[in-house]
């Protein structure tokens, strides 16, 4: 089994070293962390400096324990890792809403678990929610729910480059290096 640790050098190893692509609206990016969330955890210096380890520190606090991607990893290691990748790449609300639209629809009409507020807030609820479904699925139940992140990640690519076609440049390398990452 992967750890934390481990999916943290993934991504940045994915993402890269320093990039500024004039259609990427996150500006000056370095191993995957754009200048904006640089800011936001105080680092005022330049991109192209920005050192790896400050990379890891933000990876650990703001798209693994601050969404509570820590808890749903001691339900499944798996989802956890489908969400924090998601929640790299598309935000980590977008990533809870994610799971929270799949468990609803997974849910059997409310037979194995109530409905879901999708607020992107992974807390006790969407953990309960987590835990009921993979009892009554188990492994297969745990693959099935990852493909479904997966989709509504895929279809979400999509619809951001029909929205904006600067986004045309990203869609290949979206596809293929973000979707199935779990698996």
């Amino acid at each position: 089994m992967k750890t934390v640790d481990q999916l943290i050098n993934e991504a940045i190893e994915r993402e890269g070293d320093y990039s500024h692509h004039p259609a990427d609206r996150g500006g000056p990016t370095r191993f995957g962390v754009t200048e904006q969330v640089a800011r936001a955890n105080g680092y005022a210096g330049d991109m192209r400096s920005f050192p790896r380890d400050r990379a890891v520190a933000i990876y650990r606090a703001t798209y693994w324990t601050r969404p509570a991607f820590d808890q749903v990893a001691a339900v499944s290691f798996l989802v956890a890792s489908e969400l924090f990748d998601t929640g790299i790449n598309m935000g980590v609300i977008v990533a809870g809403g994610f799971l929270q639209r799949a468990l609803n629809a997974l849910n059997r009409g409310a037979v194995d678990y109530p409905d879901l507020l999708v607020d992107g807030q992974v807390g006790p609820v969407t953990i309960f929610a987590l835990r009921q479904f993979l009892a009554k699925r188990g492994s297969r139940g745990e693959i099935v729910l990852v493909k479904a992140l997966d989709a509504l990640q895929g279809e979400r690519y999509l619809h951001l480059a029909e929205i904006r076609p600067a986004n045309e440049a990203f869609v290949f390398g979206w596809l293929s290096e973000r979707l199935g990452q779990a698996l």
